[in-house]
């Protein structure tokens, strides 16, 4: 097999199943209707949710694209039913999902983060469900454990 020259490689995000042709994929040098084709038949089954894409450019026009699972916020504000995050997380709570709810988004983004090891993904998400002003429920003994 000849590799192929990679002229580019760009990081987009569309809805699952609605990608279209447009200003996002007019500089990248592909056809599009290709790749929206293509991308929403992989992602159809996704429902509405956010899919980010990496996509690489070849010389000669082609391309090859990796989904990768939703981002975690939207996976927290889908959890906690929330709208958005805290506008300072710090002093604000916007809402609260279970020690049960937080393991379950980890386990979705396992296959995308640096590491196999599902407590590092928890405290990850975890991390994330911070920031955000989304409080986690009976999280304490799990924290205890990881010292």
């Amino acid at each position: 097999m000849v590799k192929k020259n990679v002229v580019r490689v760009a990081k987009l995000q569309f809805t699952a199943g609605q990608a279209k042709p447009g200003p996002a994929l007019a500089g990248l040098g592909i056809v599009m209707p290709e790749f929206t084709k293509k991308f929403n038949d992989k992602t159809k089954s996704r429902g509405s949710e956010p899919v980010p894409v990496k996509i690489t450019i070849f010389k000669d026009k082609s391309f090859d694209f990796q989904l990768f699972t939703a981002p975690t916020s939207y996976k927290i504000k889908q959890a906690a039913k929330i709208e958005s995050g805290a506008k300072k997380p710090n002093n604000e709570k916007v809402g609260k999902i279970s020690f049960a709810q937080l393991k379950e988004i980890a386990e979705y983004k396992l296959p995308d983060l640096n590491t196999d090891d599902i407590n590092k993904a928890i405290l990850t998400v975890y991390g994330t469900c911070k920031q955000m002003g989304v409080e986690i429920e009976n999280i304490e003994e799990f924290l205890k454990s990881t010292k």
